[in-house]
Order: structure tokens, then C-alpha cells, then sequence
């Protein structure tokens, strides 16, 4: 059995440490809906994004970056993975913001109020910046990913470009708080919902299993920005463990091969939302869903 974060009874501080082999198999009523929502955009080039592009005897050439949130949801529970770039993080760095994510998160049905849980992929600015709209909600991090930002490292130009310290100051109230749930390797977060440790990009990079009624979907986040990224072994030019990113795209190989999941969902690549169903009305551009239509 998966631990859930109704196990959190007990727990040192609010921090809860879980190393956890399985999940529970789930039944139909623990099928979800996933949305992917994309609120900005940037211009980039290949060189831009490709770690030590000129290896792969290339040309450049445009390529796009989206951002995106996703959101997990049935009837019983909403589940937001991730939470954009804030406005400042997104000015600073000249990105496009489409629709304010909040504006997005209130019209695709998440009430704040409710306090969900929140699942952070990784601390990047990009992932973490909108996380004081949720006052209240459970944060769950890697324990792997929490510490290195309060590291000695963390500074450092190479990992520093890619964070907000007010976002990672957000991070630490929220940890003084008991808001914030960490874990290593494995969460069962809840009965259909698996979080995995999978590092590479990050220290603590988490992906997100999800069942669906389309098949088993995996929440990638930046353990793959993009799908040819994955498929060329293609490394991303921010990384934290060459190894690790590489490893990384063999266990998802691994999961495809083994009928693990069915359906993988990249973290910043433009092809992916014309790879599901859209939504119907205004944001039918920019969001997308796998397991039922949006309500």
C-alpha cells in the first residue's frame, strides 16, 4: 500500500519522510481527469535549449517554449501540479504570460478556499511562482529537492538563474508553516496519483502518474521539456546530473515498454497540447484534457 497524506498523523513537524514501493490498485472511482493548461509562451532557438547543441551537427532553428500547469481532478478531490511563473519571474525573464494563472485556475474550477493539495514538480521559477494563491494547501516536494534549495549550492549562477528568491522564500514559510510534505523515491499520494523521484534536471525532479479513463498518464514535468528531447536522448541545457537526466528517460522508456503508462505529457514542448483533446470555449488554445471533457 502506497502511503497517502492521510498518513500524515505523527509526522516530525509537518514534514512527512515516506519511501514507498507501490500504490494500491486503483478502481474506476479513482479515475482523473487530467488538464493541461498553458498559460505562457516564449520565441527560443534549438542552441537555446539543447545542452551543448553544436554536437549534434545541427543547424539552428526556431523552437518554441510553452508553460504550463496541470491540474488533476474528479468528483471527490482537485489536485493542482504546479503553479507557473509569478509575474515578476516572468518579466524579468521576458516571458509571454497568455492568461493570468490565476484568472486560469479559478475558470478551470479550483477554488483556493478548498485548500488542494499541491504537488511541486521541482523549485524552478517557472513551477513554483504563483504559490502564495494557495494559502493553506499541502505543498508536496521531494525531500531531495527542498534541501538543495536550502543549500550551499543554490546560489551558485548556474542553478540560481532558474529561481525566484521569493519564491523559494515562499517555500520556506510555507515549511515553518507544516505545509509541506516531503518524501523520497515514491508518494502514493492518493489512490490513483503517484508521485515519483526521478531527479536529472533538478535534485528532486518529480514526475506524476495519473489514472485516467484514456490509460495511465505520466506528468512528466521537465524530466522531459520536450517529447524529442526524450526521444533523441537530447539533453535540456539546465540540468543538474547529466547521468541522472539520462537515467531518467530510460525509466520512462522502461515504463512505455512495460505498459506502465500509456500516455506521457512533456513539460514545455509547443507539440503537446495538439496531441489531446482541447477543451471546449475560450481557452480551447491553450488547454487541453486526457480522461473526460471539461465540464
Amino acid at each position: 500500500m502506497g502511503l497517502t497524506l492521510a498518513d500524515r498523523q505523527g509526522s516530525n513537524e509537518g514534514i512527512l519522510m515516506a519511501k514507498v514501493d507501490s500504490v494500491r490498485t486503483a478502481s474506476p472511482s479513482d479515475e482523473y481527469r487530467v488538464t493541461i493548461v498553458k498559460y505562457g509562451t516564449r520565441d527560443v532557438n534549438r542552441r537555446d535549449v539543447y545542452l551543448n547543441y553544436q554536437l549534434y551537427n545541427e543547424p539552428n532553428a526556431p523552437i518554441g517554449m510553452d508553460y504550463f500547469f496541470w491540474l488533476i481532478q474528479n468528483d471527490d478531490r482537485t489536485i493542482v501540479v504546479d503553479t507557473g511563473f509569478s509575474q515578476a519571474g516572468g518579466e524579468k525573464r521576458q516571458r509571454t504570460t497568455l492568461y493570468p494563472v490565476a484568472q486560469l485556475m479559478n475558470d478551470f474550477g479550483v477554488d483556493p478556499a478548498s485548500a488542494p493539495d499541491i504537488i511541486v514538480t521541482h523549485a524552478h521559477y517557472d513551477h513554483i511562482g504563483n504559490l502564495d494563491l494557495f494559502p493553506t494547501s499541502t505543498i508536496v516536494i521531494a525531500q531531495q529537492e527542498l534541501d538543495f534549495w536550502k543549500g550551499p549550492h543554490a546560489h551558485r549562477t548556474m542553478f540560481h538563474h532558474s529561481v525566484e528568491d521569493d519564491d523559494l522564500r515562499y517555500l520556506s514559510q510555507a515549511v515553518k508553516e507544516e505545509r509541506v510534505h516531503t518524501f523520497s523515491d515514491h508518494l502514493g499520494l492518493v489512490s490513483g496519483v503517484e508521485i515519483i523521484e526521478v531527479g536529472g534536471h533538478t535534485p528532486g525532479q518529480l514526475m506524476v502518474k495519473v489514472n485516467t479513463s484514456e490509460g495511465v498518464v505520466l506528468l512528466a514535468s521537465d524530466a522531459i521539456h520536450y517529447y524529442e528531447e526524450y526521444e533523441r536522448d537530447m539533453l535540456f541545457m539546465s540540468v543538474a546530473s547529466l547521468v541522472g537526466m539520462y537515467e531518467g528517460f530510460d525509466r520512462v522508456r522502461r515504463m512505455e515498454e512495460s505498459g506502465e503508462i500509456d500516455i506521457l505529457v512533456s513539460g514545455h514542448d509547443p507539440d503537446t497540447l495538439a496531441r489531446f483533446t482541447p477543451v471546449d470555449g475560450e481557452y480551447r488554445d491553450v488547454a487541453a484534457v486526457i480522461g473526460g471533457s471539461r465540464e
